[in-house]
């Protein structure tokens, strides 16, 4: 059966990727895999540099102290990972998953990205920091979006219920596989589609629009396609909001990271402004 694998950790968007995980494996028929990652820090043990003048005694002494200072963090660690799993899960069977699946893992979250089959995966827009961090993403997000050859689903703060769904499309190829993967996936069969382009109305332009409209409407959609003047992540933030639009559809990082550094991106843009959750593909 195909899979969704979901990220959760004890920040305040736990809730919302639990609703949001329902929704996407209710509509999709996904089972779901809820995983908890613990980063190898927790477990590397405490400084051990203690030459100087502190005697030899009193520094097996403070050894011996800070190792068991460690193991009982690394034990509260993994306690806390269990709670929030199971937080989590019972949520996801409170809304309608039989057996969700949870894994407390242990290393890098880009390792389970990369060494997961599944068909989508999902991550809270912000980490456990984010009522401290409201202008700054997840320090994973980006991390996860860039390493994970399948789409990334990433779950607004609260969930709501999803029926217009607008694809933020540039004609480039991320973009055409974000109109193919909708126009095939049961997550988005019966939604309100709208695809956008921002920017000048050139001749290409409406040639790529209108092989993006038959891929739709092939598909039995009857989607609402324009182009509107202006900067892409204004276009579409207004669009999101005067459309009133659920769900951002698009395609992920299209420039290279060092031009990203230095122009910024439409990408993250729309993430941090946008307060619906975004799909995004490679």
């Amino acid at each position: 059966m195909s899979t969704l694998l979901a990220f959760v950790d004890g920040s305040v968007y736990a809730d919302s990727e639990a609703d949001h995980s329902v929704w996407i494996a209710g509509r999709a028929a996904l089972s779901v895999d809820v995983v908890h990652v613990l980063g190898r820090r927790v477990f590397s043990g405490s400084t051990s540099n203690l030459s100087g003048n502190i005697s030899l005694g009193a520094r097996s002494a403070l050894l011996a102290e800070l190792s068991e200072l460690d193991e009982q963090r690394a034990k509260l660690a993994q306690a806390r990972g269990r709670m929030i799993l199971d937080a989590a899960a019972d949520r996801m069977r409170a809304g309608g998953i039989e057996n969700p699946g949870t894994r407390l893992r242990i290393g890098d979250l880009l390792e389970t990205v990369t060494e997961s089959e599944a068909d989508m995966i999902l991550i809270g827009k912000r980490g456990e920091g984010a009522d401290f961090a409201k202008l700054h993403l997840g320090s994973n997000l980006e991390r996860v979006v860039r390493a994970s050859a399948k789409p990334v689903f990433v779950a607004a703060r609260e969930f709501r219920p999803i029926s217009r769904v607008l694809i933020a499309f540039d004609g480039g190829t991320s973009s055409l596989k974000a109109v193919d993967h909708v126009s095939r996936s049961p997550l988005y069969a019966g939604l309100d589609i709208h695809v956008l382009s921002a920017g000048q109305d050139t001749a290409e332009m409406q040639q790529k629009l209108d092989v993006a409209r038959g891929m739709l409407a092939a598909a039995g959609f009857t989607p609402t396609v324009s182009v509107r003047p202006g900067q892409p992540d204004q276009v579409i933030s207004s669009a999101v909001e005067t459309d009133r639009i659920d769900l951002l559809v698009m395609g992920a990082y299209g420039h290279s990271r060092i031009r990203t550094l230095i122009i910024g991106s439409t990408t993250t843009e729309m993430i941090r402004s946008c307060k619906i959750p975004v799909v995004l593909y490679r």
